[in-house]
C-alpha cells in the first residue's frame, strides 16, 4: 500500500476529483501516531535503519514520549547492499523478535523496496517512513507547520540538506510536475483521469 506522504499528491487528487480523494498522510506523523495508539493494544515495534547513534536517541525519545511502548528490536544495517546470507540472518532476527510492525528508515527509494521485501519474507507489516527516525530522535528539524500546509516542506528540507537532497528534489519535482500535467491535460480533454 502506498500512502500519499506529500501534500502535492493530495492537491492533484482534489483537482482531478479522485474518488476516493487522497489526503496527505505524512510518514513521520503516522509513525508517532501508531506508537502512541499502539500502547493501548500492545503493538510491538522493530526499528530498522539509520545509524546506531540515531537509533539509541530514537529509542530513548520514543520511550520517554510514549511510556509503555514496546520496541522489540533495533537494527542499523550497513550502508551497502546486504548479501543473501546477511539478509536471511537479518530477517530471522526480526522474525524471532515477533514485532507487529517493522519501521523502515533507510532513505528513498531503498526503504520502499526493502519494506516490500521484508513483508514478503517475514509476513510482518513493514512501513517505510522516510526521515521519521531522524525527526523523532531530534537529529533533523521538521519544517514549520505553515510550510507543510503550503506544500513547501520539500523546500525546507532542501535548504536544510542541499548536498544530500538537491538531486531528489530537482529531478523528482520535475518528474512529478510532468506526470501531474499529463493527468490534468488528460482530465481536461475528457479522459477524466483515474477514478
Amino acid at each position: 500500500m502506498n500512502l500519499p506522504d506529500g501534500k502535492p499528491i493530495s492537491i492533484v487528487s482534489k483537482v482531478l476529483r479522485h474518488v476516493p480523494r487522497l489526503h496527505q498522510i505524512r510518514g513521520p506523523k503516522l509513525f508517532l501516531d501508531v506508537f502512541d495508539v499502539g500502547r493501548n493494544y500492545g503493538v510491538r515495534h522493530y526499528l530498522l535503519g539509520s545509524s546506531p547513534v540515531v537509533l539509541r536517541k530514537l529509542q530513548k525519545s520514543l520511550s520517554l514520549e510514549y511510556p509503555g511502548c514496546e520496541i522489540v528490536g533495533v537494527e542499523s544495517p550497513p550502508y551497502r547492499a546486504l548479501t543473501q546470507n546477511e539478509r536471511a540472518v537479518q530477517d530471522k532476527r526480526i522474525s524471532d523478535a515477533r514485532p507487529d510492525i517493522i519501521w523502515v528508515g533507510l532513505g528513498t527509494p531503498k526503504q520502499d523496496t526493502e519494506a516490500g521485501r521484508l513483508t514478503q519474507s517475514t509476513g510482518i507489516t513493514a512501513i517505510a517512513v522516510g526521515a521519521a527516525f531522524d525527526f523523532a530522535a531530534g537529529e533533523v528539524r521538521e519544517a514549520p507547520r505553515w510550510m507543510t500546509t503550503l506544500c513547501l516542506e520539500w523546500l525546507f528540507r532542501l535548504v536544510s540538506e542541499p548536498r544530500r537532497l538537491w538531486r531528489r528534489y530537482l529531478f523528482g519535482n520535475i518528474k512529478f510536475l510532468q506526470i501531474a500535467w499529463r493527468l490534468f491535460t488528460n482530465y481536461e480533454t475528457g479522459g477524466r483521469g483515474p477514478r
